[in-house]
Protein backbone atom coordinates (compact mmCIF):
# COMPACT_ATOMS: atom_id res chain seq x y z
CA UNK A 1 0.00 0.00 0.00
CA UNK A 2 1.64 3.40 -0.95
CA UNK A 3 1.52 6.46 1.33
CA UNK A 4 -1.02 8.25 -0.62
CA UNK A 5 -3.34 5.42 -0.20
CA UNK A 6 -2.56 5.39 3.63
CA UNK A 7 -3.12 8.91 3.84
CA UNK A 8 -7.06 8.40 1.41
CA UNK A 9 -7.38 5.40 4.11
CA UNK A 10 -6.63 7.81 7.10
CA UNK A 11 -8.93 10.78 6.40
CA UNK A 12 -11.59 8.88 4.29
CA UNK A 13 -12.03 6.01 6.91
CA UNK A 14 -11.72 8.81 9.14
CA UNK A 15 -14.84 10.73 7.71
CA UNK A 16 -16.67 7.32 6.82
CA UNK A 17 -16.70 6.72 10.66
CA UNK A 18 -17.31 9.66 11.31
CA UNK A 19 -20.69 9.58 9.46
CA UNK A 20 -21.41 5.98 9.93
CA UNK A 21 -21.30 7.60 14.06
CA UNK A 22 -23.54 10.08 13.21
CA UNK A 23 -26.23 8.16 11.88
CA UNK A 24 -25.84 5.52 14.64
CA UNK A 25 -26.66 8.02 17.13
CA UNK A 26 -29.60 9.39 15.17
CA UNK A 27 -30.98 6.32 14.46
CA UNK A 28 -30.39 5.47 18.47
CA UNK A 29 -32.60 8.65 18.82
CA UNK A 30 -35.48 7.50 16.68
CA UNK A 31 -35.66 4.37 18.13
CA UNK A 32 -35.79 5.97 21.66
CA UNK A 33 -38.54 8.28 20.09
CA UNK A 34 -40.34 7.38 16.95
CA UNK A 35 -41.36 10.79 16.97
CA UNK A 36 -37.81 12.27 16.66
CA UNK A 37 -36.95 14.18 13.63
CA UNK A 38 -33.21 13.76 13.16
CA UNK A 39 -30.82 16.67 12.51
CA UNK A 40 -30.31 15.36 9.02
CA UNK A 41 -33.63 15.69 7.37
CA UNK A 42 -33.80 19.13 5.81
CA UNK A 43 -36.28 18.69 3.51
CA UNK A 44 -38.89 16.59 1.45
CA UNK A 45 -35.46 15.45 -0.13
CA UNK A 46 -32.68 15.83 2.13
CA UNK A 47 -34.61 13.40 4.63
CA UNK A 48 -32.68 10.55 6.46
CA UNK A 49 -35.92 9.92 8.50
CA UNK A 50 -37.41 8.25 5.30
CA UNK A 51 -34.01 6.56 4.70
CA UNK A 52 -33.55 5.04 8.56
CA UNK A 53 -37.14 3.99 8.71
CA UNK A 54 -36.54 1.97 5.33
CA UNK A 55 -36.11 -1.52 4.97
CA UNK A 56 -32.84 -1.10 2.76
CA UNK A 57 -31.45 0.97 6.16
CA UNK A 58 -30.86 -2.60 7.47
CA UNK A 59 -30.04 -5.00 4.76
CA UNK A 60 -28.40 -7.46 6.89
CA UNK A 61 -31.14 -7.35 9.97
CA UNK A 62 -29.31 -5.11 11.53
CA UNK A 63 -28.38 -0.78 11.20
CA UNK A 64 -26.19 -0.23 8.31
CA UNK A 65 -24.16 2.30 9.53
CA UNK A 66 -22.95 -0.98 11.93
CA UNK A 67 -20.98 -1.79 9.35
CA UNK A 68 -19.51 1.31 8.66
CA UNK A 69 -18.36 1.65 12.34
CA UNK A 70 -16.71 -1.83 12.02
CA UNK A 71 -15.24 -1.55 8.36
CA UNK A 72 -14.25 2.23 8.63
CA UNK A 73 -12.46 1.82 11.86
CA UNK A 74 -10.33 -0.97 9.79
CA UNK A 75 -9.73 1.24 7.23
CA UNK A 76 -8.30 4.16 9.46
CA UNK A 77 -6.46 1.58 11.38
CA UNK A 78 -5.10 0.23 8.17
CA UNK A 79 -3.78 3.78 6.97
CA UNK A 80 -2.21 4.41 10.17
CA UNK A 81 0.22 1.45 10.61
CA UNK A 82 1.00 1.78 7.40
CA UNK A 83 1.49 5.60 8.06
CA UNK A 84 3.46 3.94 10.79
CA UNK A 85 6.49 1.64 8.37
CA UNK A 86 4.41 -1.13 7.85
CA UNK A 87 3.94 -2.84 4.64
CA UNK A 88 0.95 -5.22 4.61
CA UNK A 89 1.34 -8.60 2.53
CA UNK A 90 -0.23 -9.02 -0.82
CA UNK A 91 -2.64 -11.07 0.91
CA UNK A 92 -3.69 -8.21 2.99
CA UNK A 93 -3.95 -5.75 0.29
CA UNK A 94 -6.13 -8.26 -1.44
CA UNK A 95 -8.38 -8.80 1.33
CA UNK A 96 -8.64 -4.92 2.03
CA UNK A 97 -9.18 -4.25 -1.84
CA UNK A 98 -12.18 -6.81 -1.66
CA UNK A 99 -13.74 -5.62 1.46
CA UNK A 100 -13.63 -1.93 -0.44
CA UNK A 101 -15.09 -3.86 -3.14
CA UNK A 102 -17.92 -5.24 -1.39
CA UNK A 103 -18.39 -1.82 0.41
CA UNK A 104 -18.69 0.12 -3.64
CA UNK A 105 -21.41 -2.50 -4.14
CA UNK A 106 -23.65 -1.96 -1.05
CA UNK A 107 -22.89 1.83 -1.55
CA UNK A 108 -24.31 1.48 -5.15
CA UNK A 109 -27.17 -0.32 -3.83
CA UNK A 110 -27.98 1.80 -1.38
CA UNK A 111 -27.47 5.35 -3.86
CA UNK A 112 -29.88 2.76 -6.04
CA UNK A 113 -32.52 2.62 -2.97
CA UNK A 114 -31.77 5.96 -2.18
CA UNK A 115 -32.83 7.22 -5.19
CA UNK A 116 -35.49 5.22 -7.08
CA UNK A 117 -37.51 3.15 -4.35
CA UNK A 118 -36.86 5.38 -1.31
CA UNK A 119 -36.87 8.60 -2.70
CA UNK A 120 -34.90 10.62 -0.73
CA UNK A 121 -31.11 11.48 0.22
CA UNK A 122 -28.87 11.24 3.78
CA UNK A 123 -26.37 13.53 3.81
CA UNK A 124 -24.12 11.36 6.51
CA UNK A 125 -25.01 8.44 3.53
CA UNK A 126 -23.45 10.56 1.10
CA UNK A 127 -20.26 11.62 2.62
CA UNK A 128 -19.93 7.46 3.07
CA UNK A 129 -20.88 6.84 -0.37
CA UNK A 130 -17.89 9.86 -1.83
CA UNK A 131 -14.93 8.12 0.73
CA UNK A 132 -15.86 4.54 -0.36
CA UNK A 133 -15.54 5.39 -4.21
CA UNK A 134 -12.17 6.26 -4.18
CA UNK A 135 -11.37 3.97 -1.26
CA UNK A 136 -12.09 1.16 -3.93
CA UNK A 137 -10.73 2.45 -6.92
CA UNK A 138 -7.19 3.69 -5.37
CA UNK A 139 -6.91 0.53 -3.41
CA UNK A 140 -7.68 -1.74 -6.16
CA UNK A 141 -5.28 0.31 -8.83
CA UNK A 142 -3.04 -0.24 -5.53
CA UNK A 143 -3.17 -4.07 -5.64
CA UNK A 144 -4.14 -4.86 -9.31
CA UNK A 145 -1.13 -4.53 -11.67
CA UNK A 146 -3.18 -5.39 -14.88
CA UNK A 147 -5.19 -1.85 -13.74
CA UNK A 148 -1.85 -0.30 -14.06
CA UNK A 149 -2.70 1.68 -17.51
CA UNK A 150 -5.62 3.23 -16.03
CA UNK A 151 -3.20 4.86 -13.36
CA UNK A 152 -2.29 7.23 -15.95
CA UNK A 153 -6.17 8.09 -15.81
CA UNK A 154 -7.27 7.51 -12.33
CA UNK A 155 -8.18 11.21 -11.05
CA UNK A 156 -11.04 11.60 -14.83
CA UNK A 157 -11.71 7.85 -14.18
CA UNK A 158 -13.02 9.01 -10.51
CA UNK A 159 -14.20 12.16 -11.70
CA UNK A 160 -16.37 10.65 -14.27
CA UNK A 161 -17.71 8.42 -11.85
CA UNK A 162 -19.11 11.14 -9.48
CA UNK A 163 -20.45 12.85 -12.26
CA UNK A 164 -22.80 9.95 -13.24
CA UNK A 165 -24.01 9.50 -9.54
CA UNK A 166 -24.66 13.29 -9.16
CA UNK A 167 -26.43 13.03 -12.84
CA UNK A 168 -28.52 10.39 -11.32
CA UNK A 169 -29.36 12.21 -8.45
CA UNK A 170 -29.93 15.56 -10.31
CA UNK A 171 -32.26 13.28 -12.51
CA UNK A 172 -33.84 11.52 -9.81
CA UNK A 173 -35.16 14.74 -8.34
CA UNK A 174 -35.50 17.21 -11.10
CA UNK A 175 -38.47 17.92 -10.52
CA UNK A 176 -37.45 19.16 -6.55
CA UNK A 177 -34.63 21.00 -7.77
CA UNK A 178 -36.28 22.75 -10.37
CA UNK A 179 -38.81 23.80 -8.21
CA UNK A 180 -36.57 25.64 -5.88
CA UNK A 181 -35.12 28.06 -8.79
Amino acid sequence: MNRALAWLSVVGGGLGLTASAALTIEKIAKLKDPAYVPTCSINPVIACGSIMDSPQAAAFGFPNPLIGIAAFAVVVTTGVVVLAGFEPPRWFRVAFTSGAALGVVLVHWLIAASLYDIGALCPYCMVVWAVTIPLFWYSSLDTWSWLAPLKRVHSAVLALWYAVIVALVLGAFWDYWSSLV
